[in-house]
């Protein structure tokens, strides 16, 4: 366990998660963001830790005090961002950590592109499951991420998700506490993918809590794609939150139109997410 193998980019309180996640009075999400990624988006936010290698290496039990350090500072829970190729780590570190007294939810901020055996094995370690369900579209998703099978994977990982945890559950606080949530990214041109996405989550669990998400900003490489080498406009945005609605997902978020540029980190920066983060 002491060896430092485990490629970290930031740590630190998150205010840029869904409300529940948060917390009220400025508690804040006990954020772990981890370098690396099994998906290559060329339009990804936090490209600079998920494909330009920044980050630094720790131990499994570095990594365990760190979130031992999150609760003693008073994050409402553990917040494990883009942690799907650190698995075996992580399970290790969490095993640690609850030996030693950790006692917040561990939320699982995920792409949905990972296998289901996987997620059997974190079974009863993670509380709270927030996958970004991205395509809809297998093509989309090969051709701006090079995932295969993406919606077929995802699927299957998310219904995982949900025999483990529910759907989410809040607190009588406002705070999350388990269950899965699932985010979408609507991309410009790119309704259909949208539209199909949600037809999915809706034959899976009618029931779902859907965070909508307008944040999209043409970074790293999205200028190769003219398509979608621009913010959604308001036109896209509505077309996909009013079917949203129509299928009857009624309980969850949607982003406004001026979440986009806000929602960029720059992980150069002591705090990446300073904007964000209003401080």
């Amino acid at each position: 366990m002491d060896n430092k193998n485990i490629q970290i980019a930031w740590v630190g309180k998150h205010f840029g998660e869904e409300p529940p996640l948060v917390g009220n009075n400025r508690q804040g999400a006990g954020g772990i963001f981890f370098s690396g990624c099994n998906l290559r988006c060329v339009f990804c936010q936090n490209w600079q830790i998920s494909q330009g290698g920044m980050g630094k290496k720790y131990s499994v039990g570095e990594l365990a005090e760190m979130m031992l350090q999150m609760q003693a500072n008073g994050a409402i829970n553990i917040d494990l961002v883009t942690p799907t190729i650190w698995w075996r780590e992580i399970k290790d570190a969490l095993m640690l950590a609850k030996s030693r007294g950790l006692n917040l939810p561990i939320v699982w901020n995920s792409n949905a592109y990972e296998h289901a055996a996987i997620l059997k094995q974190l079974e009863g370690l993670v509380d709270i499951y927030l996958p970004d369900f991205k395509y809809g579209d297998d093509e989309a998703a090969v051709k701006y991420s090079r995932a295969h099978n993406y919606t077929a994977v995802a699927r299957a990982a998310i219904k995982e998700m949900l025999r483990q945890t529910g759907i989410l559950q809040i607190n009588q606080q406002g705070i999350a506490v388990r269950g899965v949530l699932v985010r979408h990214l609507i991309l410009p041109n790119n309704i259909n993918n949208s539209l199909r996405a949600l037809e999915i989550l809706k034959a899976m669990e009618p029931r779902l809590p859907i965070s909508l998400m307008r944040q999209y900003y043409p970074l790293h490489q999205a200028k190769l794609f003219p398509e979608i080498n621009r913010m959604v406009t308001d036109k896209e945005f509505n077309r996909v939150f009013d079917r949203m609605w129509e299928l009857g997902f009624t309980d969850g978020w949607a982003q406004d139109n001026n979440s986009e540029k806000n929602f960029v980190p720059d992980f150069t920066r002591p705090n990446p997410f300073a904007s964000i983060n209003n401080i």
